[in-house]
């Protein structure tokens, strides 16, 4: 049948198997809002007030889905918009395609109004982009792109289609989406790591994001009691293992558990398993792990040796690789390791706060009373830290968090996808002053929509994470991190559609908590926060983890 371009691109995302796009329109995507509208029956489209929140809404619908999010916006600033949400899925590795709109090929280049070259300015942030210039390649390019961004380890597309491409018509022959293909782990390398895995004595299981995105958590879990090895988790990990399991440690890096980092000083063998080693975990590269081997498990050969030396390696998916590495090693019991273990976590146990309102008091309350599968968003700061640390995840795709790009603003857009893509579930969204001014805008998406998402933002009136680095290593300066905001977040909450309530005393967090947790849609709980509340333990940037610190002097 012959279609217009925009027809073939409608048509290409049903056959690809999206249900919901986040978009938001303009001069060169009208022609693709026209066919959204006429295939609202079988597409629907989430009108968002930023194109930022569309894409941080295409990026928590993927995560919690496991599907790809499809976002869609205009040319000029509408693409630009979209860019940090694109960096942000391509460093959390979050399967994306971004549709843009673009001046006719013939104006392509000529500084016509609102053109920009997208797909040049986020070449360094896609997996692959295309401008696509003749309508015969619209529905090749799209089967492509969104194979590209499911396949191996996954992450954003952009597909920029200019405006006369999406007008002209061509044939279009319904696609059915290819299986993907699978990496298959190497004999030779199972062989190596197997022998690493029992020649060693103390283990530790160091997971990442990557296990959740191969859905091997089920293999993960038989894996560890084999090995009888404690499970680590990077803040992208958390989930993939469950945290109410024996045999799981904490988190592990810059914030992580201290009885985590002296495991990892303990042990004889690192297996690092979907996880690359960054800045906030292995942060003095060169002394990391230093007594150890380190057995690399990814589906990413770039990310083999990058940040630290292995000695042995599987490439491969992680859950056939987990599942023929089970194979290859017998039933271990190591009851003096594991009582070390314990009895590391145990020494260390962050001071807990003496302020009217506890952070910490606040996640545990809404761990009790929510479901095991509570979906919690957060954005970025000492709320996104305090969240890793203190709430424990059992299941997989349960925590939406930025964690490579560390983009204030991410929250609410994401927890408006993250509940989307799990058919209009409720959603905790866990946020702190400063970030909730960045993408407060996005309340109105979710009240539009009636979505049940509990926002609990942590007031405490400053850029908590900044200004306690500003204490630790800037002789104090708080410079530009006290806010003095003058928002009136009951009026605001009110104005933008939202329910409101507040917790100014532990007294206050239950009954509010699960007053929040029972709103049929959007609910400010704003939780007055000490000003000088800090995110411990923390590694020094730079530091070893023998270097880690679990206590600050107190505050007045």
């Amino acid at each position: 049948m012959e279609l217009k371009g925009a027809e073939i691109l409608i048509e290409c995302l049903i056959d690809e198997g999206v249900d919901t796009v986040f978009a938001y329109p303009g001069g060169q995507v009208l022609d693709i809002f026209d066919a959204l509208y006429l295939a609202s029956d079988r597409i629907k489209q989430v009108l968002t007030c930023h194109e930022q929140g569309a894409a941080h809404a295409a990026d928590g619908y993927a995560r919690t889905s496991g599907k790809v999010g499809v976002v869609i916006a205009t040319s000029g600033p509408g693409a630009t918009n979209l860019v940090t949400g694109i960096a942000n899925a391509y460093m959390d590795s979050v399967p994306m395609v971004a549709i843009t709109g673009n001046v006719p090929v013939s104006s392509l280049g000529r500084d016509s109004f609102q053109e920009v070259d997208i797909a040049g300015v986020t070449m360094p942030i896609t997996k692959h982009n295309y401008i696509v210039k003749n309508i015969d390649d619209l529905a090749p390019t799209l089967e492509e792109a969104f194979m590209i961004a499911r396949s191996g380890r996954p992450g954003p597309v952009l597909v920029d289609i200019p405006k006369d491409i999406q007008q002209a018509k061509a044939e279009y022959v319904r696609i059915r989406p290819k299986d993907l293909p699978v990496k298959s782990p190497k004999e030779a390398q199972l062989e190596e790591a197997a022998n690493l895995l029992k020649q060693a004595k103390r283990p530790l299981l160091y997971i990442g994001g990557g296990v959740i995105l191969s859905g091997a958590t089920e293999e993960l879990i038989a894996f560890a009691e084999k090995l009888d090895a404690p499970v680590a988790s990077s803040m992208m990990g958390l989930g993939g293992f469950p945290a109410s399991h024996p045999l799981f440690a904490g988190m592990i890096g810059m914030h992580g558990h201290a009885g985590v980092a002296k495991t990892v000083r303990d042990s004889d063998l690192i297996v690092a398993i979907g996880a690359r080693f960054s800045d906030r975990v292995a942060q003095d590269r060169k002394n990391f792990a230093r007594n150890s081997k380190i057995l690399h498990i990814d589906i990413d050969e770039a990310e083999i040796d990058k940040n630290v030396k292995t000695h042995a390696c599987v490439v491969s998916d992680i859950k056939l690789a987990l599942e023929a590495l089970s194979r290859r090693i017998e039933k271990c019991e190591r009851k003096e390791w594991i009582a070390h273990v314990k009895k590391l976590l145990a020494a260390y146990v962050v001071k807990e706060s003496v302020r009217d309102v506890n952070p910490r008091d606040i996640l545990r309350s809404i761990k009790r009373q929510a479901p095991a599968d509570q979906i919690v968003a957060t954005d970025v700061g000492q709320h996104q830290m305090w969240t890793a640390q203190s709430y424990p995840f059992d299941l997989p795709r349960t925590f939406v968090t930025s964690g490579g790009l560390g983009t204030m603003g991410f929250g609410m857009g994401a927890a408006i996808g993250a509940s989307l893509g799990k058919n209009g579930a409720r959603v905790v969204l866990i946020t702190g002053d400063g970030s909730f001014h960045m993408n407060f805008n996005e309340v109105v998406t979710a009240v539009k929509n009636r979505l049940p998402i509990a926002i609990f933002l942590f007031n405490n009136g400053t850029l908590g994470m900044v200004r306690q680095w500003q204490k630790l290593f800037y002789n104090r300066h708080f410079s530009s991190t006290t806010l003095d905001q003058p928002t009136n977040y009951e009026y605001l909450a009110k104005a933008l559609g939202a329910d409101y309530l507040s917790i100014e005393r532990n007294e206050d967090i239950d009954a509010a908590v699960k007053q929040a947790l029972a709103c049929e849609k959007p609910i400010l709980v704003n939780c007055k926060i000490f000003i000088d509340e800090n995110v411990l333990p923390m590694v020094p940037p730079g530091k070893s983890m023998d270097e880690i610190i679990t206590e600050l002097k107190e505050e007045n």
